[in-house]
């Protein structure tokens, strides 16, 4: 009787092709968007944490505002201190360099998200001022020349992120070109290798897209002011992180007379605290992608109750020669059952190619996870399930003479 029934509901489906692929849209769209959102998060989630795991657990990043707000015993992540205003200043970077607990400390400063070169000109880049120990404590590779020194620290150099020399100098060189940055002129002396770093990372943009200018050239171009994002402190070989956390902390707070409007955040916790706010936001999204799931399924009792109306005639002479409510009951269960798993599975697809396309043409990397495929199908079956019991339940509960008569 199943594979009767499953047969009859392809049929039925099949003949009204146009109808069946709109009514499984809302499926469609809804499993897709929700198995991409997840498996975007999960490859954010890896970058930044394999890019967390190359500092070392001896590498202390300094952050502003309150990042983790303290209840009683429960720790919450504060997402509005991401949108503070930086309150960290030079004197914060000396005073915690010049700690005996600390071997160095490096600013990472915001300058601007523009640069121009040759009458041509990038607005999606990261400008940032910084130290020649950077390049010991991120560790990042360099493709093409070298990061600068202490001996050219005062000098306009540049070192330029892959993607910002693809789109300057498309295959050419970069060492030795210029770049224009708040109208002054800087030579490129370094193009870092392509990188999987995502946007929230420790640098807090993707390096591909970044510029790294020497702190002191870099304030010179704002008139000295400075907006540090962050200082990341080294410790000394031997030393506990724990002590020098105690120690940053104890420094800052003596700087701000008291007022605790920063993060002191070991790897650990910088692993926690990126986590949090990268399952947040896909949870979040994720949440309104889902709803997608829910308009499918009412999209598909919409149109499995159109079906029963227009098949009111069927269902009378279906009964006449003997089929049973149970029977009548199935076959429209089988039928929205395969809308739904059908759009599951044409979903699962959309999100393949969607894959694909992001792999290709952004600097994303998605990582495929399959729990969530199985899980986002299995949805779709109890939303076709739901949504198909009362118009199955309609159909079977018809009069075989008033359905032949209508």
């Amino acid at each position: 009787m199943l594979s009767g029934n499953l047969k009859t509901a392809i049929g039925n489906l099949r003949s009204a092709k146009w109808r069946s692929l709109l009514t499984m849209l809302g499926i469609i769209i809804g499993v897709s968007s929700v198995v991409t959102v997840v498996s975007l998060g999960e490859g954010l989630k890896q970058q930044v944490v394999g890019q967390i795991h190359t500092l070392g657990s001896d590498v202390l990043t300094v952050r502003p505002g309150k990042l983790v707000s303290q209840h009683s015993t429960r720790q919450s992540l504060n997402l509005l201190a991401f949108l503070s205003t930086s309150t960290l200043s030079e004197q914060d970077v000396a005073t915690i360099s010049k700690l005996p607990s600390v071997a160095a400390a490096v600013p990472i400063d915001f300058v601007t998200n523009s640069i121009a070169s040759d009458g041509q000109q990038l607005d999606n880049v990261s400008v940032l001022g910084t130290g020649p120990e950077l390049y010991d404590l991120l560790k990042p590779k360099i493709d093409i020349g070298a990061f600068f020194t202490k001996n050219n620290a005062a000098d306009n150099v540049a070192v330029i992120g892959s993607g910002v020399a693809t789109q300057l100098f498309g295959g050419s060189s970069a060492i030795g070109r210029t770049i224009s940055v708040l109208g002054q002129d800087f030579i490129v002396r370094g193009e870092f290798a392509p990188s999987a770093s995502g946007l929230i990372s420790v640098q807090q943009s993707d390096l591909n897209q970044t510029i790294f200018l020497p702190f002191g050239p870099a304030k010179n171009l704002v008139g000295g002011r400075t907006n540090i994002l962050q200082i990341l402190a080294k410790t000394k070989p031997g030393v506990n992180p724990d002590v020098v956390v105690a120690d940053i902390r104890q420094q800052l707070l003596q700087n701000r007379g008291g007022s605790e409007d920063f993060s002191v955040l070991k790897q650990q916790k910088l692993l926690d605290l990126t986590s949090g706010v990268v399952n947040t936001a896909t949870g979040f999204t994720t949440g309104l992608a889902a709803v997608a799931l829910l308009v499918g399924g009412i999209g598909i009792m919409d149109i499995m109750l159109v079906s029963v109306s227009e098949r009111t005639r069927e269902i009378g002479i279906r009964k006449a020669i003997g089929a049973t409510n149970r029977q009548i009951l199935s076959q429209f269960l089988i039928e929205g059952l395969v809308l739904t798993i059908g759009g599951g599975f044409i979903g699962i697809f959309m999100s393949l190619i969607i894959f694909s396309f992001l792999r290709l043409y952004t600097g994303l990397h998605p990582v495929i996870n399959t729990p969530v495929m199985i899980l986002a199908v299995a949805v779709s079956v109890i939303v076709g399930v739901i949504f198909s019991v009362a118009p199955a339940l309609k159909a079977a509960r018809k009069n075989p003479i008033d359905a032949l008569r209508s």
